[in-house]
């Protein structure tokens, strides 16, 4: 090790040693409330030390890289947020769509999301559908929120014409063959939901 190098391994290693307390990513406001300076975190995104995954979103360099970035970015970076109907019918398997985008349900009266990268669609969802049906997933260790599967089903009734009976039809089918079916929770997520009785039918004919 150079002379230079050693010296910045010692003038970081403070800094570092937070990121690492922290799963060795953080955001810029809490890497200043525990004592990083700005200068400091510039100064170690200039020597690849850190390097921004979003913006205002910092991961020591030398760390493993995450499975599924875009997630764990937008659970740091908004801590409101819960996945939402096409990326929860993604994580839980019920359905063949790839989003490009990260879908997140807000508080209705939450500040707006601002977030460059990665690209998210966030609905504003009101108090008893936003806070229902929640579940806390581990995703490259960290908590992910996101909702269970019963709540998604409600959601995409609730939104059938923005997601498409096709799709609806195909997560109830994976939902069915996965096991696990609890039919009194869809229920009263449908009711939570106000769409009792146009998913009905369907519940019917295909559970």
């Amino acid at each position: 090790m150079t002379s230079r190098a050693a010296n910045l391994c010692e003038e970081f290693k403070p800094a570092i040693t937070i990121f690492r307390k922290h799963r060795a990513i953080m955001r810029m406001s809490d890497a200043l409330r525990k004592g990083i300076t700005k200068s400091t975190l510039y100064k170690m995104v200039q020597e690849n030390v850190v390097h921004s995954v979003a913006r205002g979103l910092y991961q020591l360099s030398d760390s493993e890289p995450f499975q599924v970035p875009d997630l764990v970015a937008v659970a740091c970076k908004i801590p409101k947020a819960v996945l939402y109907l096409f990326s929860a019918l993604s994580f839980h398997k019920m359905t063949t769509q790839i989003p490009h985008e990260v879908w997140i349900a807000i508080p209705r009266n939450a500040e707006p999301t601002r977030l460059e990268y990665p690209p998210i669609h966030s609905m504003r969802v009101v108090p008893a559908a936003y806070e229902n049906g929640i579940e806390i997933q581990k995703i490259d260790g960290f908590p992910i929120k996101i909702y269970s599967r019963e709540k998604t089903i409600a959601d995409c009734f609730k939104h059938r014409n923005l997601i498409g009976t096709d799709t609806i039809i195909e997560a109830i089918r994976a939902y069915k063959s996965q096991g696990g079916v609890k039919t009194n929770q869809i229920m009263q997520f449908l009711k939570i939901c106000r769409v009792t009785q146009i998913a009905k039918p369907y519940l019917e004919a295909l559970l």
